[in-house]
């Protein structure tokens, strides 16, 4: 009988080089690096702007941290001085130099009491109420209303300022106007929290309506793009053909979308609703169908031996095991149609947007911060809610 043999060579084994030492790697380095360095000059990226402008952001970051809620009760007054805009100087025509008014308030003063847009003024004020903050606004003929900056008044009630002549001065007759508020009464609930309320309402249900019907159609185009599902030549046509759907629909923007809406419908919340329901369509679509795809083959095979109909093995061996991951994805798109609507509103499709939009185009970024802080609010609040529908979903 033969007996084993071990093998006593002594040879060194073959060394294994690192992967980083191959050269398919140090040829992958090398074509990653110029990509990314080709990235970083055409996004023109710049570091060092962070913090060389970074006290310009400051006041607003501090504004946003300080939503207006709860304001006290305020008087307000204001005041008016007039000016004449050169009208040779702005719009390129010689024009009689017209007398100007002799001001009559003894609070507000504006020098030099005429020039053209973009030159720059002085406005002192005296006499007014002592450590009060206000506004001062540019007036044209129209009564066109253009925000300067805001103003604060001494222990004596004076103020200096400098603004500039703003474009929307377009005849000789132009007025600059101070209005003053102080603190006469109680804290009370601000009127932008009132507002604020009142639109986010409109925004929750506005998500809610869109997420609705982007389910409603979702859900039986998800079944009709899922591979598995569909087989055979017919069915493969369809299947393709709705997947291509879901691609071209999610590759329009809902803002896109909510323009064409409105221009459709009307601006309102219902181009918001239209809009971000055929996108949602086919996110959903698309998501659900992936969902489909990676069910158990286990029961939809059993169901099959039995000699049951489609239907019956869609209803039966497969909508059970995807109705919680269906929910899930359902609750999170309410959410994402929630934020988004925050920017349908800039284009007129309602909600919270619409406000937020004119809130900062006004610089009033107190009241901004009050609808981005409700909006954090309402997506944390449905977060949790979804989280506690989703734990007793998957526990029954």
């Amino acid at each position: 009988m033969q007996k084993d043999r071990t093998d006593t060579s002594t040879e060194p084994l073959p060394r294994l080089r690192p992967f980083y030492a191959s050269t398919k790697f140090v040829l992958g380095f090398l074509i990653a690096g110029v990509v990314f360095f080709y990235g970083w000059r055409v996004t023109e990226i710049d570091p060092s702007a962070l913090f060389k402008d970074a006290h310009l952001v400051k006041p607003l970051v501090v504004a946003l941290l300080q939503p207006e809620v709860l304001v006290a009760e305020y008087t307000t007054k204001q005041w008016e001085v007039p000016f004449h805009l050169e009208q040779d100087m702005a719009f390129g025509f010689g024009a009689p130099t017209a007398p100007i008014p002799e001001n009559k308030t003894q609070f507000l003063r504006i020098s030099p009491p005429r020039g053209a847009v973009g030159d720059a003024v002085a406005v002192q004020g005296e006499g007014l109420s002592a450590d009060s903050h206000g506004q001062l606004l540019w007036i044209n003929s129209v009564d066109q209303k253009f925000p300067l900056g805001e103003i604060a008044t001494d222990s004596n009630g004076a103020f200096e300022s400098v603004v500039t002549v703003p474009p929307i001065a377009r005849s000789e007759n132009q007025k600059l106007r101070l209005v003053l508020a102080w603190p006469t009464g109680d804290w009370v609930i601000s009127k932008t929290f009132h507002l604020t309320l009142e639109k986010i309402v409109e925004t929750v249900f506005l998500g809610l309506m869109a997420t609705t019907l982007s389910v409603l159609l979702a859900v039986p185009l998800s079944f009709l793009g899922a591979r598995n599902l569909m087989t055979g030549l017919i069915p493969r046509g369809i299947y393709y053909s709705v997947r291509f759907l879901f691609n071209i629909l999610r590759s329009v923007e809902p803002l896109i979308m909510a323009i064409l809406f409105a221009v459709w419908v009307g601006i309102g919340p219902f181009a918001g609703v239209l809009a971000l329901a055929v996108h949602s369509t086919a996110a959903l679509g698309k998501l659900f169908s992936e969902q489909i795809e990676s069910i158990d083959p286990g029961p939809v095979e059993a169901i099959t031996a039995t000699g049951a109909k489609p239907l019956q093995i869609m209803l039966y061996g497969v909508v059970p095991q995807v109705v919680p991951q269906f929910l899930a994805l359902m609750f999170y798109r309410w959410d994402i149609n929630i934020r988004m609507s925050t920017i349908i509103g800039f284009v007129g499709g309602g909600g919270i947007g619409f406000l937020l939009q004119q809130w900062i185009n006004l610089l009033q970024y107190h009241k901004a911060a009050t609808a981005l802080w409700s909006i954090a609010f309402v997506v944390i609040a449905l977060d949790l809610i979804s989280a506690r529908i989703r734990e007793k979903i998957t526990t029954v």
